[in-house]
């Protein structure tokens, strides 16, 4: 136990003494660059690759020269346009002049002219995981490496075991899940896989649930029935049979497809499964998370240079193949997923069946800046200049990789996911980033895909213009509603007091955000064919049963994927892209839309615009009494703490962190924001006041150590709140989080992060006793 640990309150910290000691920096290119970074980059990231280390470092410095002061200068804007909508709204009331307020906007730039109908996205070279099939999304810390393979392997997921583990089936008498295995609850699982084979995979006659033998005859599967008939699988539309392996007349698996995602009929009678299926199956695997991001940003507690350095390693090493992790004690060693072989019922040729999920990387946002590498004054640079040169050159790896069963892009792509871009300008700066990248490393032009992250206001409001600014690249659009939510609430700051989080929920900018998403995405063709239109995330990892009643509305909204949570998560989302064809929804909104008139378009505009802002007399209106306020306190303090407590206090970015009532939620920086920005309005507007949140938070502060009391590497807060950098990081993050640009939070984070490195070493994770 360490009992060195300062006080919270101490303000003589000297971080550079722990983080960047001159001995532990090399000078290269004009840069002071971390040692530990710099032989990783020498001895790893350029191996194989013809370049050096002072080549790529030399590289870094001249992107540094052309775009650090313009990285300076579109932050500097954005506090200057926050500063005069701020004035804006303390002298006018925008419910009862939302014409005036467009106007406005557009004077000072916030607004944009949308582009000429004939621009659309020319975006090549994107995989067919993106750019054709519609499916599950997975987004995943970088810096853990087994959570990361988890998720880079759920391209494909067990039906039967997502059914048999999760709530989806629920455990009436004589269904529960219990400690054995369950037969009953077996048998009713394989009636719902039935079901859902009945309905992709049709026979001629009868169903799956009689088979007792499946063959390949004539390039087609027959399938044998319990009368001792025959019936052939024919299919639904937009059903086909792919392959098989084993022998045509005894399969050891089948591989179907469903409107472009595989399903995979495994056949072993020996199998203890197989045994007790009528026709020997054991398994019936559904491709599913088509696509991960694999992420350097919300999901990350990454605060210095060993942090970064662990994340760009785990990626390099998925774009080489040789990611592993260990399962603990002798449970063995996990990998990658190597491609599989089936042959073709026709043509007996073999074809390759992709096994992990194409993979992406998420950047962090132009506001967050790193003394991994500094300037040789000391001055810390844009971090994400640093991401987008070692994400690119370590997706080199993969481009220039021979063994075809474990390539990541077979078009010869790099797919970078852009957050946190505050409309066109910044999107052009960043495209002009990826094209001196590009020249830097050697690679043909636009081979660095961009996605951007829909989840600023002026994104949103802007989108259409932020995609003609990247026409060429974007290969990817997708709503952040949680980080949307958080800039909605900061942008408005001075309009009003916000409604409770829970009505947000129902507010009308939500709805026509997450319209306008789709809409512009379809407007400008990136799908369906060049890129995917996205949704945002299902949070509550337990709760599969709601999750497959309400995320069916993604892709019936015409939305080609959706984030989720975990890879059983993307095993029964999966299903609703085979209920639901996002090709003829998108085909069909195209249609429908082909007419919208200018007017139309300016009445969702100012419906995009419309703050969540309760009225003057919000107590009556709303009836929102005093232990409404206290709940909703008690709600978002709850939620602070849980969450910061782990990223301050063990470097956890991402992770389950129950809620109030005990329900597992999951946390990150987008919810994060959200929170904070809402009690930092009502503290400005007076709904409540700050001895009324300090009293909650030192409350909460006990709740949250009592739900954490069997972590062993938890600190608690409430023993002395005074001393805990944890429970003085969130209250921070309140009280401060008006002045906070744009409300994020990482500065606030890294700051007392690093604070307890430096207290306890790299781990951070002692319980420390003031």
């Amino acid at each position: 136990m360490n009992t060195a640990r300062r006080s919270a309150t101490q303000t003589t910290v000297s971080l550079s003494r722990f983080f960047s000691a001159a001995s532990d920096r090399v000078s290269v290119a004009g840069l002071q660059v971390d040692s530990g970074l710099y032989e990783f980059v020498k001895s790893e990231l350029c191996d194989g690759t013809g370049k050096s280390a002072d080549q790529v470092f030399g590289s870094l410095s001249s992107l540094l020269d052309e775009f650090a002061p313009r990285n300076r200068e579109l932050l500097e804007k954005r506090k200057s346009i926050q500063k005069t909508i701020d004035m804006w709204h303390l002298n006018n009331n925008v419910s009862e002049k939302p014409a005036e307020y467009q106007t406005f906007l557009r004077e000072i730039g916030y607004l944009t002219n949308p582009p000429l109908s004939d621009v659309k996205v020319q975006t090549t070279n994107v995989d067919a995981e993106m750019a054709q099939i519609a499916g599950p999304q997975l987004v995943c810390p970088i810096d853990n490496a087994r959570y990361i393979l988890n998720a880079t392997n759920a391209r494909w997921g067990s039906l039967l075991d997502a059914f048999y583990g999760t709530d989806v089936l629920p455990e009436t008498e004589g269904l529960e899940k219990g400690r054995k295995y369950n037969p009953a609850r077996g048998a009713a699982v394989f009636a719902e896989v039935h079901k859902f084979l009945d309905l992709a995979f049709p026979l001629a006659s009868g169903s799956h649930a009689d088979a007792t033998g499946y063959a390949v005859q004539d390039g087609a599967v027959l399938v044998t029935l319990a009368d001792g008939s025959t019936s052939e699988l024919v299919g639904a539309a937009g059903a086909t049979f792919s392959g098989y392996t084993g022998s045509p007349d005894s399969p050891s698996g089948l591989m179907l497809h469903h409107n472009g995602l595989g399903v995979e009929i495994l056949i072993d009678r020996d199998h203890p499964v197989g045994a007790g299926h009528g026709a020997g199956v054991y398994d019936v695997q559904i491709e599913s998370a088509l696509s991960t991001i694999a992420d350097l940003e919300d999901s990350v507690a990454a605060v210095d240079a060993d942090d970064k350095t662990t994340c760009y390693r785990n990626w390099l090493r998925l774009m080489k193949g040789e990611l592993t992790a260990s399962l603990g004690g002798d449970r063995g060693v996990r990998a990658q997923t190597r491609d599989s072989i089936y042959t073709s019922p026709s043509s007996q040729q073999e074809m390759i069946v992709p096994r992990r999920s194409l993979m992406l990387v998420r950047n962090v946002g132009m506001h967050r800046y790193t003394d991994a590498v500094t300037l040789s004054s000391g001055e810390e640079i844009p971090e994400h200049v640093l991401d987008a040169v070692m994400t690119s050159l370590a997706g080199l790896h993969d481009l220039n990789g021979t063994d075809v069963l474990m390539r990541n892009s077979r078009h010869g792509s790099i797919f970078i996911v852009k957050p946190k871009m505050h409309g066109p300008e910044e999107v052009a700066m960043n495209v002009a980033l990826f094209d001196r990248v590009e020249d830097e490393l050697g690679l043909p032009r636009h081979t660095l895909k961009m996605g951007i992250m829909d989840e600023e206001r002026r994104t949103s409001a802007n989108l259409g213009a932020c995609m003609e600014q990247a026409r060429d690249r974007v290969c990817f659009i997708n709503t952040g509603f949680l980080d949307r939510t958080g800039d909605e609430i900061h942008t408005s700051m001075e309009a009003g007091a916000v409604v409770p989080k829970a009505q947000i929920k129902s507010s009308t900018w939500l709805s026509a955000y997450e319209d306008n998403n789709v809409s512009v995405g379809l407007n400008m063709e990136l799908a369906p064919g060049r890129g995917q239109i996205g949704k945002g995330m299902w949070a509550a990892p337990d709760n599969m049963a709601d999750m497959m009643k309400a995320k069916i509305a993604h892709p019936e909204a015409g939305a080609s994927t959706a984030w989720v949570p975990s890879p059983t998560a993307a095993t029964l989302h999966a299903l609703h892209y085979h209920y639901t064809s996002v090709l003829d929804v998108q085909n069909s909104m195209l249609a429908a839309r082909a007419g919208e008139t200018e007017t139309e378009r300016a009445a969702a505009l100012s419906k995009l615009l419309t703050p969540p802002i309760m009225p003057a007399e919000h107590m009556e209106d709303l009836k929102l009494n005093a232990d409404e306020v206290t709940r909703e306190l008690e709600n978002n303090c709850q939620s602070i703490l849980g969450y910061v407590a782990r990223w301050v206090g063990q470097g956890v970015g991402c992770s389950k962190v129950p809620d109030i009532d005990g329900l597992q939620q999951m946390e990150d920086l987008a919810t994060l924001r959200i929170s904070s920005q809402h009690l930092a309005n009502w503290l400005h507007h007076g709904v409540c006041t700050p001895e009324q949140v300090d009293a909650v938070l030192e409350r909460m502060a006990a709740v949250v150590d009592q739900q954490n009391a069997g972590d062993a590497a938890y600190n608690p807060m409430s023993t002395d709140v005074a001393t805990s950098f944890e429970y003085q990081a969130a209250r921070d993050l309140i009280f401060q989080g008006r002045d906070a640009p744009n409300g994020y939070t990482e500065a606030t984070l890294g700051m007392y992060r690093r604070k307890v490195k430096e207290a306890c070493g790299p781990g951070g994770a002692e319980t420390i006793v003031a």
